[in-house]
């Protein structure tokens, strides 16, 4: 579970910037009644440890080559994209369920990196665990 977390915040930083960058950690800190972008960070990485853990705990048995746990990520990261931003948190906020638009694919694209991150630290992680 370390290993799913510690990729879980190593992705989150990465995909963290691209929103920062975006000016979407507002959005992301009003999940929790804030509009802080400080308050946007923690709750962005809280929520990329809890879903770095998951993934661990959920895949890491097959989590064998390097390759395949990037490739497994990558994938984890496009359904956290339908399950979390298409689904959830406009449903939370109050606002249209699976709307794609030119946002989302930014979205999308930053999903698809935390999960190859995520599955690129964790199947390091993974490998050098003793057998």
């Amino acid at each position: 579970m370390t290993a799913g977390v510690v990729g879980g915040l190593a992705g989150g930083v990465v995909f963290g910037a691209m929103m920062q960058f975006m000016g979407m950690m507002g959005m992301i800190a009003q999940l929790v009644a804030s509009s802080s972008a400080a308050v946007g960070w923690v709750v962005h990485l809280a929520i990329s440890a809890f879903f770095g853990a998951a993934f661990a705990v959920l895949l890491g048995g097959l989590l064998r080559g390097l390759g395949g746990a990037v490739l497994l990520g990558a994938v984890y990261g496009v359904l956290l994209w339908v399950v979390g931003p298409l689904l959830l948190m406009p449903a939370f906020l109050g606002m249209p369920l699976f709307a794609i638009d030119d946002m989302a694919l930014m979205s999308l694209l930053g999903h698809v990196i935390f999960g190859l991150v995520l599955g690129l630290v964790a199947g390091a992680m993974l490998r050098r665990r003793p057998a």
